[in-house]
């Protein structure tokens, strides 16, 4: 029997998978359980459709995560802060900083997240920052950072 899993089960397969299994594992656990449905002929071309769509949909994720590195790789970008003596600053540069100026600079809206400082920022000086913007897609950034 063919079914097609509505959920993640465990040492068979994840969600949308079509898998074949015996007629009683299918028919006495996974479909009354609601772990998996039937598959129809209907079913199996509405998963392929949302499959392509999927693709297209992550296809133009992609595009434009290339787009917004070739705009962001190589820049410079500059933060003034107060400090102390010996070119310490008070407190540090955050990632949430950066994000703000990027924004302000770029008009990009970038998560603090994904802004990959290191170790915290606490002296005047230039840094390199690693952007992620998609999973195998990183942009790097010039930081500047001067005296208020």
């Amino acid at each position: 029997m063919k079914v097609i899993l509505i959920q993640d089960v465990k040492k068979l397969g994840t969600k949308g998978q079509v898998l074949e299994v015996s007629d009683g594992y299918g028919r006495n656990y996974l479909i009354p359980q609601g772990l998996a449905e039937e598959a129809t002929k209907t079913r199996l071309k509405e998963i392929e459709e949302k499959s392509v769509k999927a693709e297209k949909k992550k296809n133009t994720e992609k595009e434009q995560a290339e787009g917004l590195k070739t705009k962001l790789h190589g820049q410079r970008i500059k933060i003034n802060a107060k400090t102390g003596s010996g070119d310490r600053l008070f407190g540090a540069v955050t990632a949430k900083e950066i994000a703000e100026v990027l924004e302000e600079n770029f008009g990009v809206t970038i998560d603090k997240k994904k802004i990959e400082i290191g170790e915290p920022i606490k002296h005047l000086g230039n840094y390199s920052i690693k952007i992620k913007i998609y999973p195998s897609i990183h942009a790097e950034i010039k930081l500047v950072v001067a005296p208020e």
